[in-house]
Order: structure tokens, then C-alpha cells, then sequence
């Protein structure tokens, strides 16, 4: 969790809601999601509620609405699946569009859609306004086990690493002739794989010897102090609270 290890998921700024703690952030988002989850999916009106909150929240901390768009293209596999519910369920057919379509389809259609990519843009916007090592250090606040939460700083740390070694084995190949084409080639990717499973443990072997001759106790140090105060838990309810007043308005609405 060393300083100035950027993410490109991270866009810096210094908004209210880059301000917040992150563990303030993260108790935010999982209340949201969860008021999201619980919604009937009938009720088309609270999705549009949810997808006001948080263009009001992008807004709040100036992250372009564009951008946001871009990033939930991570969910077209989960659309493609969605778009195919409709023809492929069970159950009483309609007519929608000139298409025949199963009624119940087009509702688990839309219900994966809405609350789906609620929640992706939720996440998009967490991501966006607090960087990776904070978000761990919140996590560590809220309790987590210390082991979980180093492992998945170091998960982070070094995925660029190992990132960076698979591109140059990539270079070293194509600079050698070597072009995949078919399954003949599955020999020569699989042993790329395999060195370079074992360059990443033998790095790992390096680091933690490293760390251990600098005094690593099996606890990193914090770089800074992340608690939060009963105004900052306060203005990051703002969210989930609104959140919580559209789920219970929609389902004891008629």
C-alpha cells in the first residue's frame, strides 16, 4: 500500500466526495446497492430515482458523465445475456416491438439491466473518487482481517508488475518470429505461462525477503490516518438514506 502508486480507474480531484473516508464511501455504496437489490423490478419510477442519486453524486464530484459511460462497458456480457432472456424464457408470450417475447423474460431482462448497471456505475464512481490504497485502508477499518486485506494490496501493487513481465515475454516472442495462429501454438504459450509463473514466485520470494530485512512484522504500515468523523458518516448517508426512502416507497406504493 506504498504512496504514489496511481490507478488508472482513479481520477484525482479534490470534490466533497473525494474528501469523504473511505470506509464512509464503501458502508455508502454496499446501502445503496443493497436498497437497489430490494426494489421491485416493476417499479420502473425508483430505478430512475437510484439513476438521479447518483448523476447527482458524478455531479458533486465532478466526474464526467462520459467517462462513467465508458466504464460500464465492462457489463456488455452481462447485456447480451440480458437481451437474450426475453427469447429464450419460459412462460407467457407478448408482443413487444413486433417481436414475440416472454413477458417474464423482458422483466428478468430488465431487472438484470437496471439494477446491474446501477450498481456498476456506483462502482464506477467509488473508483473514480478514492484511490486503491485508501479503499484497502477502509476496508482495514471496517474490520476486515488484517491477512485479507494485505493480500489483496499486494494483488494490486504487483498486477501492473506482472502485467509489464507478460508484455515483454510478448515482445521477446514476436521479435523472434513467433506469431500465434492456431492450437499448434498452445505449446509455446503454455511454457510462456509457466516461465512466467515462475518469475512472478521467485519476485515474490525477493520481496518478502526484502520486507522482512526492513522490519516487516506482518503488518504494513498506514501512510496516513483515514477515520471519520460523525459529520463526514453524515454527509456520506446522504446517499444510501435517500436510497433506503425510494426502496421503501416503492414497495409500499401500489
Amino acid at each position: 500500500m506504498g504512496a504514489g502508486h496511481a490507478h488508472r480507474l482513479y481520477l484525482p480531484g479534490a470534490s466533497p466526495v473525494h474528501r469523504l473516508p473511505p470506509q464512509c464511501k464503501l458502508v455508502a455504496v454496499l446501502v445503496f446497492v443493497l436498497a437497489v437489490v430490494a426494489t421491485p423490478r416493476e417499479r420502473i419510477w425508483a430505478f430512475a430515482g437510484y439513476a438521479l442519486l447518483l448523476a447527482a453524486v458524478a455531479a458533486v464530484a465532478r466526474v464526467p458523465y462520459g467517462l462513467v459511460l465508458r466504464r460500464t462497458l465492462i457489463e456488455l456480457p452481462f447485456v447480451a445475456f440480458a437481451l437474450l432472456m426475453p427469447f429464450v424464457a419460459s412462460g407467457e408470450r407478448i408482443s413487444w416491438f413486433g417481436l414475440s417475447v416472454s413477458e417474464a423474460g423482458l422483466w428478468g431482462a430488465w431487472n438484470i439491466l437496471a439494477k446491474g448497471t446501477l450498481g456498476v456505475v456506483a462502482s464506477i464512481l467509488l473508483a473514480a473518487t478514492t484511490e486503491p490504497r485508501l479503499l484497502l485502508l477502509g476496508v482495514e477499518r471496517l474490520r476486515m482481517p488484517q491477512l485479507i486485506v494485505q493480500i489483496a494490496a499486494f494483488m494490486l501493487r504487483y498486477a501492473d508488475v506482472v502485467t509489464g513481465e507478460l508484455r515483454r515475454m510478448r515482445i521477446a516472442r514476436a521479435s523472434r518470429g513467433f506469431e500465434a495462429r492456431d492450437l499448434r501454438d498452445a505449446g509455446v504459450l503454455a511454457r510462456s505461462l509457466g516461465a512466467l509463473f515462475l518469475r512472478s514466485y521467485e519476485r515474490g520470494e525477493r520481496v518478502h525477503l526484502a520486507m522482512v530485512s526492513r522490519g516487516y512484522d506482518g503488518r504494513m504500515p498506514a501512510p496516513q490516518d483515514v477515520g471519520a468523523t460523525a459529520v463526514q458518516w453524515t454527509a456520506a448517508a446522504a446517499l444510501p438514506v435517500a436510497a433506503a426512502l425510494i426502496a421503501t416507497a416503492a414497495w409500499i406504493t401500489p
